[in-house]
């Protein structure tokens, strides 16, 4: 009999390779209220606790546990050190009979939220998407507020309603009120959206009072992942004066299963789009180090239909110039915090990260097999995907965020 190829004989290329290793949280049927901390290699998740402890490594106690807390908690040192061992499990042959039993198929497991969101925050950080809503709502005025280029403007959501990949997300209803109607009416939204965007997820808390650093961004926040901002516009236009966002953003956030580490998107770093105004010394990252921005390409589908390819390298923002937003008044991080990009466009039609922008507040429809789209119906199924450059001339996937509609109850 021919010898049977190892779920960790991975085809070449492979972007969930040993280069990337995000990490989840996974049950079995077995077992489905027994949740473990996983890490993703090619078509299969390994279950990172019992390797830890069928490897004897002291790095047991932090991942064979129901969730990524205490990782993400001990901080850049141990998150460094864990990746080191991880990709030795799953690199050296003699682990092989330990690692290969550990190994589950991915459509054997159920994926689960793999942190516990503490806090979250959404950006509005690219020029382009903002320049649109301005253009959209305000076609006699500035485009830009005159606040924009100067901080990373966002507003704090809910964080109990961010939900995993693959949850249904129910239409929401509220209030909202057209130009021509004479008073506001109730009922389920007739203008739910998406907003295509990158979350990053904090490990290290900090300190009240104690503003986080641009230069310090890579002591706290663990890694990324895909975030869709599902919008409801008809709601948000009618309340979010004067006050911003609320029921129109608070019923659901879907993010991936999967967080891949910083350190997987090193090849990925690259300049943020050059600026025109200059910034407060707390947000000039011009002599940092390290390049602010990453390269992720995103595709946003429909019903399986590519609809838009936003390229986040194009924010004019970038992550940890948003960090230092985020605490430069004293406010505190804490672990498992999650702050949104805000939605990624770029300066092409084709690149538009919401509905809102792809058909200019229902003007252009899209075209899709199912009929004409403005925005979501009940039924469709959004899916954002992505990926980035990875070492040596590799890729890194991202864990795509799906979300299907479902009818108000």
């Amino acid at each position: 009999m021919p010898e049977q190829s190892s779920p960790l004989d991975l085809a070449e290329g492979d972007p969930f390779g040993p280069h990337h290793l995000p990490y989840g949280v996974f049950s079995t049927p077995e077992h489905p209220d027994d949740r473990r901390v996983g890490v993703r290699i090619g078509g299969h998740v390994l279950d990172a606790g019992a390797a830890a402890q069928a490897l004897g490594s002291p790095y047991a106690r932090l991942l064979a546990q129901p969730g990524l807390m205490p990782l993400l908690a001990a901080g850049r040192t141990a998150w460094r050190d864990v990746r080191r061992a991880l990709t030795a499990w799953v690199t050296v042959p003699a682990h092989r009979p330990d690692i290969e039993p550990l190994l589950h198929p991915l459509d054997a497991v159920t994926m689960h939220l793999p942190y516990e969101v503490a806090d979250y925050v959404d950006f509005y950080a690219s020029e382009h998407h903002a320049t649109n809503v301005g253009r959209i709502f305000r076609p006699d005025g500035a485009a830009l507020t005159p606040n924009w280029k100067h901080l990373p403007i966002g507003y704090h959501g809910r964080a109990g309603t961010v939900v995993v990949s693959g949850t249904e997300v129910v239409r929401p209803s509220g209030q909202r009120k057209a130009p021509s109607d004479p008073v506001p009416v109730f009922g389920p939204s007739v203008k739910l959206d998406i907003e295509a965007e990158v979350g990053f997820v904090v490990g290290v808390p900090s300190r009240q009072g104690s503003p986080v650093a641009l230069g310090d961004f890579r002591e706290h926040v663990f890694g990324l992942s895909l975030l869709n901002d599902w919008s409801a516009r008809d709601i948000q236009a009618w309340e979010y004066v004067p006050l911003g966002p609320f029921l129109g953003k608070s019923f659901a956030t879907s993010v991936s299963a999967w967080v891949t580490p910083l350190e997987a998107l090193d090849a990925a770093r690259t300049a943020p789009p050059a600026r025109d105004v200059g910034l407060l010394p707390y947000l000039d990252d011009a002599d940092e180090e390290e390049p602010g921005g990453f390269d992720i390409r995103i595709s946003v589908a429909i019903n399986g239909q590519v609809v838009s390819e936003p390229p986040f390298s194009s924010m004019y923002w970038t992550a940890a110039q948003q960090l230092a937003q985020m605490t430069v008044n004293g406010a505190s991080l804490r672990t498992g915090d999650l702050y949104g990009s805000g939605t990624v466009s770029g300066a092409e039609p084709g690149e538009r990260g919401s509905l809102l922008e792809l058909t200019w507040n229902g003007r252009d429809p899209l075209d899709l097999p199912e009929g004409k789209r403005t925005f979501l119906e009940d039924g469709d199924t959004v899916t954002l995907s992505a990926w980035a450059p990875g070492p040596h001339g590799t890729r890194v996937e991202l864990g795509e965020v799906t979300g299907r509609i479902v009818p108000a109850r």
